[in-house]
């Protein structure tokens, strides 16, 4: 491949394989898997161990990534809150561990954060806003960005909120949507909920189009639009030609959730648009990229990409 190879770590996640059938026709893609097995095509599958960085060093010498993408991570965030130290390990201890690993090796990384960081009290927060995590797992998520920029400072931190195509394991927030509306059953959104959401292939193009420009340390890659979860659902619906009347407004703040969260997750991310020299792209845009990716097979391939 002209660019290289690519590992993902959390092979098995939504982000790695879109991220995966997104490159994979300019990288040499290796997509780092731990429970789950995976098969996609044009795509290598390789175990990794996380657990330690040591380890994890060498297999990175012997798999010889050119750009390290980590994107494995514990996001339910009830879970977190449930499991503080789980939460602490998975999300904060393992990607220092694979920055760790990558500073051994002298090897690109990125790794993805969240835009669950702040208080959500305003919106279009910046990357120089000092965080206020309401929850464990914006915690852990936060205190994985300090570890990661300690071992590895030239690493690019990617705080964003994306959706895309999940498998038969893990349905996303889009896949919810889509199939609760094709069945015809009812659903309630938040309309007091705001988030910048991007499609999953056009942070991995920006992603990448950063790293070409040797670009480092935190950055947010987020859509150019803030919605309420709401209107991303009738806008999704309404792109799919589905029934958006059966979608109803709710409110988080009547919602009996285990933990915390931000009223507004929205992301300022005119850095990286000065950087790119471009828009990160619109909703109904990326709805429609949504569609054809659908129309081309990439919901059935990734539906069955992931077993036990």
């Amino acid at each position: 491949m002209a660019n290289g190879r690519l590992l993902i770590t959390g092979g098995s996640g939504l982000l790695a394989l879109n991220w995966a059938c997104a490159m994979r026709r300019e990288w040499d893609v290796v997509l780092g898997t731990h429970v789950h097995s995976v098969r996609l095509e044009g795509v290598r599958a390789h175990p990794l161990d996380l657990e330690d960085s040591g380890r994890l060093a060498r297999q990175f010498e012997a798999i010889a990534p050119d750009l390290v993408i980590h994107a494995a991570g514990l996001t339910s965030v009830d879970q977190c809150e449930e499991n503080p130290a789980l939460a602490r390990h998975v999300n904060a201890a393992l990607a220092r561990n694979v920055a760790e690993a990558a500073a051994t090796g002298s090897i690109r990384l990125a790794h993805i954060s969240t835009d669950h960081l702040f208080a959500g009290t305003r919106s279009g927060y910046r990357e120089d806003d000092t965080p206020e995590p309401l929850n464990e797992y914006a915690r852990s998520k936060l205190l994985a960005e300090e570890w990661v920029r300690q071992a590895l400072p030239q690493a690019l931190i990617i705080r964003t909120n994306f959706f895309g195509w999940g498998h038969a394991g893990r349905q996303s927030f889009s896949d919810w949507i889509l199939q609760s509306l094709r069945a015809g059953r009812e659903i309630t959104m938040f309309d007091d909920v705001y988030f910048t959401p991007l499609l999953a292939d056009a942070l991995a193009n920006a992603a990448h189009r950063l790293l070409e420009r040797a670009a480092a340390g935190t950055i947010n890659l987020a859509g150019d639009e803030r919605v309420s979860k709401y209107d991303f659902g009738i806008r999704l619906a309404r792109a799919f030609d589905l029934p958006a009347e059966l979608i109803r407004p709710g409110k988080q703040s009547d919602a009996r959730l285990v933990a915390r969260r931000p009223a507004d997750m929205s992301l300022d991310s005119a850095m990286a648009r000065a950087m790119l020299g471009d828009e990160l792209g619109r909703l109904d845009d990326f709805f429609q990229a949504l569609r054809r990716q659908e129309e081309a097979g990439r919901r059935e391939e990734l539906f069955h990409a992931v077993t036990e």
